[in-house]
C-alpha cells in the first residue's frame, strides 16, 4: 500500500500532545491533517455554520441548537428538519469520508475510526499519558489557578468525550480493544512517540 492512501485515525487523552503527534504524522506520511479543520469542512458540505458543529464538538447531546442557520432558514423550520446531535453527526461522518476518498489523511478524533470502519486503508491509534503529563501539557497551553483546576478540566473534558465515542460506536472509549494501537505518550515524549506510531504504521501496511 502506497503512502498517498494511508488513513490515521487518532484519540487521545485530554493533554495527552494528540494533537501535535498527529500533525506530525500528517507530515511524515504526506497526509492531509483534520482536527478542528473538519468542522469547517462540515459546515461547508452541509450548509450549516461552522459555530453548529463547534457547539456540538465531541459531545453528545439531544439539544437542538437554533443559532447560526443557513441562510433563508428560520429557527422554527430548523427545529422541524431535526438538526439534533445526531444529524450534526451524520454531516461530518459524511465529510470524513469524502475526505478519506481524496487521500492520505489523519483525523484527530470525532469517531474517524468508526466512521471509516470498513475500510482496509486505515489504522486507529490511541494516545495516553500519564495524568501529571496531561497537566504539565495543559497548563502549558491554557491558564489554570492551580494543577486540581486543570485535573478537572480534563476529567471534565474527557467525560464530554467518552460519552460521544460510546454512544456513537458502541466501543469504549480509550479501551485497547477498540483500537489498533494504544501508547503513553509520556513514556517517550511526543516526539519519539510519534516516530514509534510511524514505524507501526510502516510495518502494518509494509510500507
Amino acid at each position: 500500500m502506497e503512502n498517498n492512501r494511508i488513513i490515521i485515525c487518532v484519540g487521545r487523552q485530554l493533554g495527552s500532545g494528540g494533537h501535535d503527534i498527529g500533525r506530525m504524522l500528517a507530515l511524515d506520511f504526506g497526509a492531509k491533517y483534520y482536527d478542528r479543520e473538519l468542522l469547517n469542512l462540515a459546515a461547508k458540505e452541509s450548509g450549516l455554520s461552522e459555530h453548529v458543529f463547534e457547539q456540538h464538538d465531541e459531545r453528545k447531546s439531544f439539544l437542538r441548537s437554533f443559532l447560526h442557520l443557513p441562510n433563508g432558514m428560520a429557527g422554527a423550520d430548523f427545529g422541524r428538519q431535526g438538526f439534533s446531535q445526531d444529524t450534526i453527526f451524520q454531516f461530518q461522518s459524511e465529510a470524513i469520508l469524502k475526505a478519506a476518498d481524496q487521500g492520505a489523511c489523519v483525523f484527530v478524533g470525532r469517531c474517524a475510526d468508526y466512521v471509516l470502519r470498513d475500510r482496509e486503508d486505515v489504522v486507529s491509534i490511541f494516545i495516553t499519558a500519564s495524568m501529571d503529563f496531561r497537566i504539565k501539557q495543559v497548563m502549558s497551553k491554557q491558564y489554570f489557578a492551580s494543577p486540581q483546576d486543570a485535573r478537572r478540566f480534563i476529567e471534565q473534558g474527557e467525560s464530554k468525550r467518552a460519552d460521544y465515542y460510546n454512544y456513537y460506536t458502541g466501543k469504549k472509549w480509550g479501551h485497547a480493544t477498540s483500537y489498533d494501537l494504544c501508547i503513553d505518550s509520556s513514556i517517550l515524549g511526543l516526539v519519539e512517540t510519534e516516530k514509534f506510531i510511524a514505524e507501526f504504521i510502516r510495518k502494518r501496511f509494509e510500507l
